[in-house]
């Protein structure tokens, strides 16, 4: 297992604006922030939303459009450096009326109420190319 310490920065609680979009959000207080690496935590609702799930066999990601209500069960992720831009790996598991849920790479989503717990640290993460995976990840 790949592992380092990390020095907490700063830890936020944020709630987004109606009309936001989730991941977008997200990215964007990082980014004005200076935040190059945390872990996130969250939970709300939102008027649609795109996921991706990612075929490990042709490591391919397989976007699927929602467009209907949904609740925001729980949403996890880390923000990271990709490419030298800010990028915001968010999963999430979102439910249904009927208490059916959905779940993968939340891509995007637009708010109609929803809050984060954000932990910062001081040394970012940086996501290179991992050939085994075929993923960007980040790396001890």
């Amino acid at each position: 297992m790949h592992h380092r310490e990390v020095t907490p920065a700063g830890e936020y609680v944020c709630r987004f604006e109606g009309g936001e979009d989730w991941r977008g959000g997200i990215e964007e207080f990082a980014r004005d922030r200076g935040i190059e690496a945390a872990f996130f935590t969250g939970l709300g609702a939102v008027e649609d939303a795109e996921i991706r799930y990612y075929h490990q066999d042709s490591g391919e990601y397989e976007p699927v459009t929602f467009d209907e209500h949904l609740e925001v069960s729980a949403c996890v992720g880390n923000i990271s450096l990709l490419d030298g831009e800010v990028f915001a790996h968010t999963h999430a598991v979102l439910g249904r009326p009927s208490g059916e849920t959905l779940s993968g790479h939340l891509d995007a989503g637009t708010v109609f109420a929803g809050e984060i717990h954000l932990r910062a640290f001081e040394e970012p993460l940086v996501r290179e190319h991992h050939p085994e995976t075929d993923l960007d990840l980040w790396l001890g």
